[in-house]
């Protein structure tokens, strides 16, 4: 939304009528790459055709424009990027808009999550990835190169935000050196996990480390994996290797916003959070249907786990949005009468006269996914069929609950989302405040 249209939407949508009214903390869930199909998949498959997810419950709805200034087409860089700033950047950016630091709406060269951070509010980042991932790390760091991931995990420590949880030890640590999960890549010799304790930050490794975090932390480190918390392959490659779709000694994307939570909520001031699930798009973009079933899990389980705080917090904003649509998955089901999608038989390799390849619980010719009870309770096979292998420029979905949501309807541009958390965090809209200080 341009700003004259957005704030005639605010009006339309009877926002408060004084600004300080608005203002609250935020929860932003960024489940990557997540488009219909990925939801329609997820609701089928955990709670049947006519049950509902908690992103189901979202009351406020809208569609989300993706495109970039040279591209209609997204990357998780440029999503972030523009997430964090709201305004529109090159494909290639990282927290960048060409060589500079993107000028903001609110009239400054500095992401949303650093100006809520001057302004006193705690702020923290959550990652199923490495931190490196961008649908966080734009948020406080800025690069030439999403590829310099030694320098966004040193922005990430320096700008010293109160939680910094996911993966990626081995971008905290020299390289060479042991640390909990592996040796360390750093190239430049330093162990950011030493300056981390040395800055006060309590530092964690596992899910249980991480659930005997005492009250009253006011900084906290988890690395729960070496890179990622999932194991990024095929169906095919994870059953050769043994390998499960996600670490067992990290803790879910749930257990990681839970604990944000209590130790932001400790601040009068409120807090501003940012939470990844990168599975959703990793796995979509290896076509894996198994891992995206794991991951879409994991998604909805942190979005009931904000949820809860909202409710006992309703001067929260949860928002829940994706920048792209990964690989559009495809739910494909057909009677079982007519022979073709058989409970119990492995699949074809596609449909009668189709090309596109299915997927089943092991990915290729393996048995099809048999969805949760309907309101008869009857669970039916289907498989999953793929679009591509790459991020999609099609609209996502934009869903919200809590204090501003009644801002998320109809359609919405990228760079909205942005103005949506301002409003929030800071009870007005960014060029309010650029007037506000050009009367000082």
């Amino acid at each position: 939304l341009g700003a004259a249209a957005f704030l005639s939407c605010a009006a339309q949508q009877s926002a408060p009528a004084t600004p300080a009214s608005l203002r609250g903390s935020v929860s932003f869930i960024h489940p990557d790459g997540t488009g219909l199909g990925h939801w329609g998949l997820a609701r089928i498959h955990q709670v049947g055709p006519d049950g509902m997810l908690a992103w189901d419950t979202l009351p406020s709805i809208a569609l989300y424009r993706p495109h970039v200034r040279d591209s209609l087409a997204p990357a998780s860089n440029t999503g972030g990027t523009i997430h964090a700033y709201g305004v529109k950047v090159p494909l290639e950016s990282y927290g960048m808009n060409g060589d500079k630091i993107p000028l903001a709406p609110s009239g400054e060269r500095i992401s949303l999550m650093r100006d809520a951070m001057r302004d006193g509010r705690s702020v923290g980042i959550i990652n199923t990835g490495h931190l490196g991932e961008p649908g966080t790390g734009c948020f406080l760091a800025s690069v030439p190169k999403r590829s310099m991931v030694d320098e966004i995990c040193r922005q990430l420590l320096e700008g010293k935000p109160n939680v910094i949880l996911g993966g990626g030890e081995a971008y905290f640590i020299p390289r060479g050196v042991e640390g909990r999960h592996g040796k360390g890549r750093r190239a430049d010799g330093r162990n950011l996990v030493e300056e981390a304790r040395a800055a006060g930050y309590t530092v964690v490794f596992t899910r249980e480390e991480l659930a005997a975090v005492p009250a009253g932390t006011t900084h906290l480190l988890g690395l729960f994996a070496l890179n990622d918390t999932y194991n990024d392959a095929s169906e095919e490659s994870l059953a050769r290797r043994g390998l499960p779709h996600y670490s067992p000694t990290a803790p879910t994307l749930a257990e990681m916003t839970d604990a944000a939570l209590r130790l932001l909520s400790a601040n009068p001031k409120g807090f501003f959070l940012a939470v990844e699930e990168e599975g959703t798009d990793n796995f979509s973009n290896l076509n894996n249907a198994g891992g995206l079933r794991e991951a879409m899990r994991r998604a909805d389980a942190a979005i009931a786990a904000a949820e809860r705080f909202r409710r006992d917090h309703p001067d929260t904003l949860v928002l829940v949005a994706a920048d792209s649509d990964a690989s559009r998955p495809q739910l494909i089901s057909t009677p079982e009468s007519d022979g073709v999608i058989l409970r119990g038989k492995p699949l074809p390799l596609s449909l009668p006269n189709d090309p596109a390849q299915l997927d089943g619980i092991g990915g290729a010719r393996t048995e099809p996914f048999i969805a949760a009870p309907d309101a008869r309770g009857v669970r039916m096979p289907f498989a999953v069929a793929w679009a591509s292998h790459q991020d999609g420029g099609d609209p996502v979905v934009v869903r919200a609950a809590g204090i501003n949501c009644e801002l998320v309807r109809g359609d919405l541009d990228n760079t909205a989302l942005y103005r949506i958390m301002h409003a929030t965090l800071f009870g007005m809209w960014p060029e309010q405040r650029v007037a506000a200080r050009s009367q000082q």
